[in-house]
């Protein structure tokens, strides 16, 4: 099997490379995988560094929106797994046409490359952020989308477009939608490795209104294991969430990311909350569980305590990156 992965050298996309050229989980190894990324802020190939040896990775810098490269590469797949986005939700507030670009355009672009050279299977990686806010219970996968920040809408967007290739077209494609993840590698503009990341360097850090949004915290190799048995046995045309089971506050969050700098309450700053804050996400994992057998398999203590490590460990993977972005601003 040839796997196409879209953003190979983001976060998520990195672990599963990282771990499809490895143990893969006990589940089918690939014959090759190409990774395409145009190694935006968010990615590296410090990310690839332990597989970069590895005689089955080819990594291609590029756009998804480049068809030409696209269709390049899509001769070369069996299949394509898609996480090639634009993902933070305060920087699609400031400006989203990078996100509509990227997440709506360029997925339509692999779309009509992927049909085009007819390809196995195409895994459209996306988020539970579509869905909008819940109050109580849990989304299924026939939950109506209502997204509510511009880089959810262009997420919603692109799934709509996906499912809308396998009605028409019959690509056979499916679509994961995942809670929030968490892990090493994690660009540290998101919450985690942010905290972690300020409160090792005995900063403050920012929380939003009065910490009580509700979030699913998802281990980022539970995600990647769930989007691979999605690969292998998911039914096309068929959505799949994808979650951990973990459900905090932001506070709640916030005081165990503080207990595990050993840090206190002093070094929290509460800042005017996000526009158009979802109060609450949690998604049911019942189709995921009862078709493909997922569960998720890290502790959320073990994996947040590992992940607080690996950050305390690794500096000179993260400290560069919040430089530039310093620089950035």
């Amino acid at each position: 099997m040839k796997i196409l992965v879209t953003g190979g050298a983001g976060f998520i996309g990195s672990h599963y490379v990282r771990t499809i050229l490895g143990d893969a989980w006990g589940l089918s190894k690939p014959s090759q995988v190409i990774v395409l990324d145009k190694l935006t802020y968010a990615g590296s190939l410090t990310n690839l560094a332990t597989v970069r040896e590895d005689e089955r990775l080819r990594f291609v810098e590029g756009d998804i929106l480049d068809r030409v490269l696209v269709d390049e590469l899509m001769q070369q797949a069996d299949v394509v797994v898609h996480f090639a986005a634009e993902s933070h939700v305060d920087r699609s507030i400031m400006g989203a046409a990078d996100f509509v670009m990227t997440n709506v355009v360029g997925t339509q672009t692999l779309l009509d490359s992927a049909l085009e050279h007819g390809v196995e299977k195409f895994v459209h990686v996306s988020t539970d952020e579509v869905y909008g806010s819940i109050s109580e219970g849990s989304w299924d996968e026939n939950q109506p989308l209502e997204p509510n920040s511009p880089y959810s809408a262009s997420k919603a967007s692109s799934d709509l477009i996906a499912r809308s290739y396998y009605r028409t077209h019959q690509l056979p494609v499916c679509v994961t939608r995942c809670s929030n993840n968490y892990g090493p590698y994690q660009f540290p503009e998101k919450v985690i490795p942010l905290f972690v990341t300020n409160l090792i360097d005995g900063q403050t850090v920012p929380l939003y209104g009065e910490g009580s949004n509700v979030r699913d915290w998802l281990h980022v190799d539970d995600h990647c294991r769930g989007i691979h048995l999605v690969l292998e046995k998911g039914r096309l045309g068929e959505v799949y969430n994808i979650g951990g089971g973990t459900e905090l506050t932001n506070k709640e969050l916030t005081g165990r990311l503080l207990d595990a700098c050993g840090a206190g309450w002093d070094s929290v700053v509460n800042v005017e909350d996000r526009k158009g804050h979802d109060l609450r996400y949690s998604v049911s994992i019942d189709k995921i569980r009862s078709e493909l057998g997922y569960e998720p398999a890290v502790d959320f203590e073990q994996g947040l305590a590992d992940t607080v490590r690996w950050y305390a460990e690794n500096r000179a993977w993260w400290e560069p990156l919040k430089e530039r972005a310093q620089l950035a601003r």
